[in-house]
C-alpha cells in the first residue's frame, strides 16, 4: 500500500510501504476514513528534530475496525472507532488517574497516514461511535484523536471554569482547539494571542472575546490591561518554544494555572522565578483516551463542529503539498483523504 514516509528533512514522499498486519492478540488493524498532517510532524520535516531513518508517518486516525487480535474484546470488526496518538493498556494505575499518556504500557502512534494502520493495544486505545457516522463527521471525529484532545487537555490542566478568564498563547490548530474547549468548559472571557486574520475568525468562531496581537512583553502587558492589571486566571500554551511559555507563565495571575501541551523545543525554567511566581502548571501529552467519549459525544451530537480546523485537504498522493503548506503557514492543518 501507500503511505508517508519521510525520508529527510523537507523530503516527504507517498511511497510504497508494508501493509500493517496483527503482531500481538492485542492488537486491531484499522482501514482509515482519513489522517492528517499535525503540527508537532514539522518539527521532523524542519530538521528541528533528527531524522535519522526514514520514518513511516502520522499519528491522528479514525476508521473501521478490518481485523483484531485474539485478546481483544472491547472492539468488534465492522466498528468505526477513534484512537489516541498515545497507545495505552486504560488499565494499569496511571490510566486509571486518567493520564492514559503515562501509561506502563504507553506506544506512540506511527504509520497512521496510510490507508490502513495497526493500533496496539486496542481495547484500552480505540472507542467505537454507537453507530456509523456520516461523512461530514470525519473531520471532527479525526480531530478528537490529538488535536482537540490536546487542545481540551490544556483547557483542563489549566483549570478553566465556569465564569474564569482565559488565555491561548499559539493559534496553531491545538491553541484554536484550545479556544474550542476553553469555552465549553464555561470561561466567561477567553482571550486568544494571534496575528493571523484566518485564525483569529476562527477564534472567534470557536468562541474568543478578545484577540491580542502583541507578542513577548507587549503581549502580557496586553493581557494585564485587559484584566485590570491582575492576569488571566487560566492560560493555555499550545506552542512549546521560550518565548511562548514565558509569556504564558507572565499572562496569569498569581494563584491562577497553566496548562502547557506544546511540546517544548529549548525551553528552560527558573526555579526561583517559579517560587515566587506562585502559579500552577501541569502538562505534557494530552491523555486523549480520557477525553474520548465525552469528545465523541459531542461531535456525533454536532454540539461541537471541530472538523472546521481542516482549512486544507488533499488526497494522500499529494501528501507533500499538504506538509509545505503547513510549513509555510498558508494552511492551518491539512486533511489526507485515503
Amino acid at each position: 500500500m501507500l503511505g508517508t514516509v519521510l525520508r529527510s528533512p523537507g523530503d516527504i514522499r507517498c511511497e510504497e510501504v508494508a501493509e500493517p498486519k496483527i503482531q500481538k492478540p492485542t492488537d486491531a488493524i484499522i482501514k482509515l476514513s482519513a489522517s492528517c498532517v499535525c503540527g508537532s510532524d514539522l518539527w521532523s520535516y524542519r530538521g528541528i528534530q533528527p531524522v535519522n531513518e526514514p520514518q513511516h508517518m502520522g499519528h491522528e486516525y479514525c476508521g473501521v475496525v478490518v481485523e483484531v487480535g485474539s485478546e481483544v474484546r472491547n472492539v468488534k470488526v465492522g466498528q468505526f472507532v477513534v484512537g489516541s496518538f498515545c497507545l495505552s493498556d486504560n488499565t494499569c494505575p496511571h490510566c486509571l488517574y486518567g493520564f492514559q499518556s503515562s501509561c506502563e504500557r504507553r506506544e506512540f502512534m506511527s504509520g497512521a497516514q496510510a490507508p490502513y494502520a495497526r493500533i496496539a493495544l486496542a481495547d484500552g486505545t480505540l472507542v467505537a461511535t454507537d453507530t456509523m457516522p456520516s461523512d461530514d463527521l470525519i473531520p471532527s471525529l479525526l480531530a478528537a484523536s490529538d488535536v482537540l484532545g490536546t487542545g481540551w487537555y490544556a483547557a483542563d490542566a489549566a483549570r478553566v471554569s465556569e465564569g474564569c478568564t482565559a488565555v491561548v498563547v499559539g493559534d496553531g490548530a491545538v491553541g484554536l482547539m484550545g479556544v474550542l474547549a476553553a469555552k465549553q468548559l464555561g470561561a466567561g472571557r477567553i482571550i486568544a494571542m494571534s496575528r493571523h486574520k484566518q485564525r483569529q475568525e476562527l477564534a472567534l468562531d470557536y468562541g474568543a472575546t478578545d484577540i491580542v496581537t502583541e507578542r513577548g512583553d507587549e503581549g502580557v502587558a496586553r493581557i494585564k490591561a485587559l484584566t485590570d492589571g491582575v492576569g488571566a486566571d487560566s492560560v493555555l500554551e499550545c506552542v512549546g518554544t521560550q518565548e511562548s511559555m514565558m509569556q504564558a507563565i507572565s499572562a496569569c495571575r498569581p494563584g491562577g494555572s497553566i496548562g502547557y501541551v506544546g511540546v517544548p523545543h529549548g525551553v528552560s525554567l527558573d526555579g526561583q522565578m517559579l517560587f515566587f511566581a506562585q502559579k500552577n502548571l501541569l502538562g505534557g501529552p494530552a491523555p486523549v483516551r480520557r477525553f474520548l467519549p465525552h469528545l465523541i459525544d459531542l461531535i456525533t451530537s454536532r454540539k461541537i463542529n471541530p472538523g472546521k480546523v481542516f482549512d486544507l485537504e488533499v488526497p494522500l498522493a499529494d501528501v507533500a503539498q499538504g506538509y509545505k503548506a503547513m510549513d509555510e503557514r498558508a494552511a492551518i492543518k491539512t486533511l489526507l483523504r485515503m
